[in-house]
């Protein structure tokens, strides 16, 4: 079964520890219902830096990465309805990216 990188972009930092464990919760929570399905849970990133033949620049390019899991599906459709459960999609502070990860023989 093809694997999927769910890509983080936005969120919001809590602003109170009890907020900070009510979105913890809501995270843990979402990756609990994958089950088998996360293989890998990934973590939250730091500041990007987008390095590119003009140089580095330290600004995390247009839409900068926040975090990154990576889960197993069927197909690119059922991960992106996994990703829909993401609690940064559910209070619209972010978006989840999702690409198959593509194999290679090497």
């Amino acid at each position: 079964m093809p694997e999927f990188i769910f890509v983080y972009h936005g969120g919001k930092t809590p602003e109170s520890e009890e907020e900070g464990a009510k979105v913890m919760e809501a995270w843990k929570s979402w990756m609990g219902s994958m089950g088998d399905a996360l293989k890998v849970p990934g973590a939250p990133v730091g500041m990007s830096k987008t390095v590119s033949g003009g140089g580095v620049a330290d600004n995390g390019g247009a839409n900068p990465v926040s975090g990154y899991s990576v889960v197993q599906a069927a197909d690119q459709d059922a991960a992106c309805e996994m990703a829909k459960g993401c609690p940064m999609v559910a209070d619209g502070s972010g978006s989840v990216e999702v690409a198959e990860i593509i194999e290679m023989d090497m």
